[in-house]
């Protein structure tokens, strides 16, 4: 967006702390809260609440494991991310633009998924509804990327910030709604009735899109770059056949150029050994994440009760956690605020495997759990992220922290999707000893990293 003489000059900012509340009442960050809403609501319904629906109506643990692998999807985007960025769709792409057009289309795949799934029975149907999950998660990630492209391309520099902060706030906000009020209906009125009103709720996203202006697109001098290099690689075979031509060149674009290029600023051991750290940084989340509902469920607790405690107040104490995580980070410095979530995390889960050694359905004992792994979390997530970010080039910010966030996911979602046949097997408080032993690793990978001169300047960077 730098440098376009036709490119929509925005008003300077107000100075300081006033500004900067200010800020946040621009139309523009109205729509990024709303669009963050639609964008989280479909991730609870996919992973976490659809695992409590099925467990209530009878379906094996080792089931509901596997049916989470569906959230894998999110983890692929990076492979069809191209095509929304640069396919325009025929008649709604000419009429809306490339970002909304794709954000409406998605937005459509998810209302059908969720209205699908409203009238399913998980007793007789269970494939038939991990199909609909699918289509569900395929729908959510597409509209993830066009609404990541859209916050990017709608903004200044300077007001990335608080576009992200809105689309966070909205996000957890669909968190809330996708948990604990998918849950309080379908303990009042059932599971169908649920999974409808989420998918009118999904008409939050689509009068959204339909409201706000398409972005202009203005393409950086490093993006015209990289096109140049693969039309110079095209040149150069000529006697390939056209479709296999048209495939490399998307694929070396896409694909090769930025991770070639991360490799070219940390050389081969150390990027593999970040790869490394960052895929078994979340292990434990994942692997446990799964499990969570359906243990509530069979220690005793009511869907309400789960509502209340594990939904409201534990979205309450996850800001807080995210809160804290950024603190620590700029008070402490990546490599401690990375060490200080595993350790947190750790100490979580072992609290799990207490509760679930006691065997006794106590509310204050859930809550307490809760409050502790959702601070856990937020601290946790924030370090990972703030690391994450540290490590991407401006060259191809985008793409280079899409695969960086598809490489912490990918293992602990392979991982999550066996927790159930670990808890038949073994039951609940070894399973909880054995998520919380699956962040050691990450941990002894972090304290290899930080002996490696190579790895000094990222340890003592500042996060900006």
């Amino acid at each position: 967006m730098n440098g376009d003489p036709e490119a929509p000059v925005a008003p300077r900012p107000a100075r300081g702390w006033l500004g900067a509340v200010l800020v946040y009442g621009q139309p523009r960050m109205l729509s990024m809260l709303a669009l963050g809403f639609s964008s989280g609501l479909p991730f609870m319904l996919i992973y976490s609440t659809l695992s409590a629906w099925l467990r209530q109506s009878g379906i094996e643990r080792a089931t509901i494991g596997m049916l989470s692998w569906v959230s894998l999807v999110y983890t692929l985007k990076f492979l069809w991310a191209p095509v929304v960025d640069r396919w325009r769709l025929p008649v709604i792409g000419r009429l809306l633009g490339q970002r909304r057009s794709w954000m409406l289309l998605a937005q459509a795949g998810i209302a059908s998924a969720l209205l699908a799934l409203s009238g399913s029975d998980p007793r007789t149907q269970v494939g038939h509804m991990a199909l609909l999950a699918l289509l569900l998660a395929f729908a959510a990630a597409t509209q993830d990327v066009a609404i990541d492209a859209w916050r990017i391309e709608s903004a200044p520099v300077r007001e990335q910030g608080a576009m992200a902060a809105a689309y966070q706030l909205g996000y957890r906000l669909a968190i809330l709604v996708g948990q604990a009020g998918a849950l309080w209906i379908a303990d009042d009125l059932g599971w169908a009735r649920s999974y409808s009103t989420m998918a009118a709720l999904v008409g939050v996203g689509v009068v959204t899109t339909l409201l706000v202006r398409e972005p202009q697109r203005i393409a950086p001098l490093t993006s015209v770059l990289t096109e140049q290099r693969v039309v110079d690689w095209l040149a150069r075979r000529t006697h390939w056949p056209d479709s296999l031509r048209h495939a490399g060149a998307w694929f070396l674009g896409a694909v090769l150029c930025p991770v070639l290029d991360f490799f070219a600023r940390y050389g081969a051991t150390l990027g593999l050994l970040i790869f490394a750290f960052i895929g078994t940084y979340r292990l434990t989340d994942y692997t446990m994440g799964s499990m969570a509902n359906p243990f509530y469920l069979d220690l005793g607790f009511t869907l309400k009760q789960i509502a209340a405690v594990a939904k409201i107040y534990g979205t309450a104490l996850s800001v807080v956690g995210i809160l804290v995580g950024g603190l620590a980070v700029a008070r402490l410095g990546r490599m401690r605020s990375l060490v200080l979530g595993s350790a947190l995390v750790i100490i979580s889960n072992v609290s799990y495997g207490i509760l679930a050694a006691h065997g006794e359905p106590s509310l204050l004992g859930l809550a307490s759990v809760i409050s502790l792994d959702n601070f856990a979390q937020g601290v946790h997530g924030t370090a990972l992220i703030a690391f994450m970010s540290s490590l991407t080039s401006v060259s191809y910010t985008a793409t280079q922290y899409a695969v960086l966030s598809s490489l912490y996911a990918l293992p602990g979602k392979l991982l999550m999707g066996t927790s159930g046949i670990v808890v038949d097997h073994i039951g609940y408080p070894p399973f909880f000893l054995y998520t919380a032993a699956l962040s050691i690793p990450a941990l002894v990978l972090l304290f290899w990293l930080s002996r490696r001169a190579d790895f000094q300047p990222l340890r003592t960077a500042t996060v900006t």
